[in-house]
């Protein structure tokens, strides 16, 4: 079993989360939307596909560079969407 970490490269607010616990996601879809400090909105993908095992952050939280956003497991499969 193999769990992967979403994690911020910004700092910001969280304005949107797409993904709930528990939820399927798959490679390069989009997570997060974070308004970061200088004023821009950045999406956040990662490129996993897997079962969300916890959201560590949730609409309106601050966040730094490093921090973890969510815990993935990942699919020993490679899956994609479009």
């Amino acid at each position: 079993m193999y769990y992967s970490a979403v994690i911020s490269p910004y700092h910001g607010i969280i304005e949107e989360t797409t993904i709930g616990r528990d939820s399927r996601i798959y490679e390069w879809e989009p997570l997060f939307t974070i308004k970061t400090s200088d004023g821009l909105t950045q999406v956040i993908h990662q490129g996993i596909s897997g079962k969300v095992v916890s959201l560590e952050v949730t609409e309106g939280d601050k966040v730094v560079p490093g921090m973890v956003l969510a815990f993935v497991k990942e699919d020993l499969f490679v899956t994609g969407s479009d």
